[in-house]
């Protein structure tokens, strides 16, 4: 039978490629961490980690168990915290992770109402992407995801169980008032992450052209500073504007073009209650923020 502790042992390895990095994370000696890796091998009859110079790599074997080692861990780690959280709500911790829109702006609002009504619920925040987020939500790293997805670009729903918070909406950032899209045919744009740029190709496409990228970034603060500067023109949600808005760009809001924004969980319903508190706490914090 597999042991959770040679699976966090091997999981901790797969994400630092070293078992000198895993035995600082796990505060195990490496002489400690060998062990649980050999005893690992024995039990599943594999070779999982081989000698590579002074260092070592996963087989093929290994990394399969490792990717399913990491999820096994992270939900066993999910299910202590429901555990706590199912003798009430005077203690808890929730894990949340978000990109900095929506932590510069509904997570902080969603913290304040919380902390008023669950003093005793902590809240744990990791600025992701929505795409790492939906990964770390998927192998139980965290409790609760935003995510986003435009009309074009939907958000995968398989495995997720989503709760709509509300819409965004996307603007034009350059350095002209009352612009429009027909006006950057031409231009250079900034693009982000993948998602972003899918986006942007989406918006622009209503717009019969297709933008060409120059400069990439999914910082808020750097994008609107590249606008200022003449490197080129973004679009960027609402919500990002109200987390930092220079004043040396201009915005205009593009009809027809919004971002849904959600709350992700992940597993059979009913939510813990603390996760539930949460989850209120974002809904009503969204419609404060919009």
């Amino acid at each position: 039978m597999l042991n959770l502790v040679h699976l966090k042992v091997l999981a901790a390895v797969a994400r630092h490629g070293s078992v000198t990095e895993a035995a600082r994370e796990l505060h195990y000696s490496q002489p400690s961490v060998s062990h649980h890796l050999a005893r690992l091998e024995v039990t599943t009859g594999v070779k999982l980690v081989q000698r590579v110079g002074r260092g070592i790599r996963l087989t093929p074997e290994g990394r399969l168990l490792a990717d399913r080692a990491a999820e096994i861990v992270g939900r066993v780690d999910a299910a202590t915290t429901e555990l706590a959280a199912q003798a009430g709500l005077q203690a808890g911790k929730v894990r949340l992770a978000a990109n900095a829109s929506a932590l510069g702006t509904i997570v902080p609002a969603a913290a304040c109402l919380l902390a008023r009504a669950h003093p005793g619920v902590e809240l744990c925040l990791f600025d992701r992407h929505p795409v790492e987020a939906r990964q770390l939500l998927r192998h139980g790293e965290i409790d609760v995801a935003l995510v986003f997805g435009h009309g074009d670009v939907p958000v995968p729903e398989e495995g997720f169980r989503l709760r709509h918070l509300g819409d965004d909406a996307i603007h034009l950032v350059s350095r002209h008032p009352g612009d429009s899209l027909a006006n950057h045919r031409d231009s250079a744009w900034i693009g982000g992450c993948d998602q972003c740029r899918a986006e942007l190709d989406a918006v622009c496409r209503r717009a019969d052209f297709t933008p060409r990228i120059g400069s990439f970034s999914d910082d808020m603060v750097v994008v609107q500073s590249l606008v200022a500067a003449g490197i080129g023109v973004a679009i960027l949600p609402g919500l990002a504007l109200r987390a930092h808005r220079r004043a040396d760009v201009h915005t205009t809001e593009l009809t027809g073009f919004r971002r849904r924004i959600h709350a992700a969980t992940y597993g059979d319903p009913p939510d813990p209650p603390a996760i539930a508190a949460v989850l209120d706490a974002l809904t009503e914090a969204a419609v404060t923020t919009a």
